[in-house]
């Protein structure tokens, strides 16, 4: 029953990834850069630190980027929790060069999250929730969030070195005032475990966006991460390849 309650999920991420593109997107394909860190330091405790950065098009026109770092801790079995914060900075999308224009959001946030993995066979399946606290150029808001994210390992039951896998997630961004759906991401993409100190991780990812209100938008982009991880054995747990955005 699990297992086809997951399926119908899927069924309705594509259908919903396919129902976008027949409104308007932005122009161009777009880069979506990450590089993550993660260090652990036993069983319970972790840390985690992300730089990223977004282009217009294809490494051209860049016009967003961020900064952030966090402090997790593992409970006992599949639930984990994180404190963290960090900068994040968005120029004009329609200005032509890199971070020109004006800067339409000057922000920091802290948030807080809870992530709930657990495994249906081979397929890994992690629940993310959180909450943001967001200091913008216009002021304070809140801000809740929920991804739910699968990686399917292909040629080995776990993630271990040398293995490819497939990752498909969903995120919702809710406000607790108008407009209330912010942002929707669905992400489409394949990886691979090099050594256990190096994941890369590529894929297409469509960017719903209602911050505007009236003005919503469809953004796609070509997304590259590079995940460095260290001492992640020591966790106890099974590997779950995931960024920090």
């Amino acid at each position: 029953m699990k297992m086809k309650f997951y399926k119908k999920r899927v069924v309705l991420l594509i259908a919903l990834f396919f129902a976008v593109q027949s409104y308007g997107q932005t122009d161009g394909l777009g880069t979506w850069n990450v590089l993550t860190g993660k260090l652990t330091f036993n069983k319970k405790l972790f840390t985690m630190a992300e730089m990223q950065v977004r282009s217009q098009h294809m490494y051209s026109d860049f016009t967003y980027y961020e900064y952030k770092a966090g402090i997790g801790y593992n409970f006992p079995k599949s639930l984990s929790a994180m404190l963290a914060m960090g900068h994040y900075m968005t120029y004009d999308p329609m200005a032509p060069g890199n971070f020109k224009g004006n800067v339409l959001n000057n922000e920091f946030r802290i948030w807080e999250q809870f992530v709930l993995e657990n495994n249906i066979n081979r397929v890994k399946i992690e629940h993310r929730y959180r909450i943001e606290q967001r200091f913008t150029s216009t002021g304070y808001k809140n801000r809740f969030r929920y991804r739910l994210n699968t990686i399917v390992p292909l040629n080995h039951v776990k993630v271990q070195p040398k293995t490819w896998f497939l990752s498909v997630f969903d995120e919702v961004f809710i406000n607790n005032e108008s407009p209330f759906l912010e942002q929707n991401r669905i992400f489409f993409g394949a990886g691979y475990e090099l050594n256990k100190n190096l994941t890369f991780l590529g894929g297409y990812i469509n960017r719903f966006d209602n911050s505007g209100g009236t003005n919503q938008t469809w953004k796609n982009y070509f997304q590259i991460n590079a995940i460095l991880s260290f001492d992640e054995f020591k966790s106890g747990r099974e590997k779950m390849p995931s960024v920090l955005d």
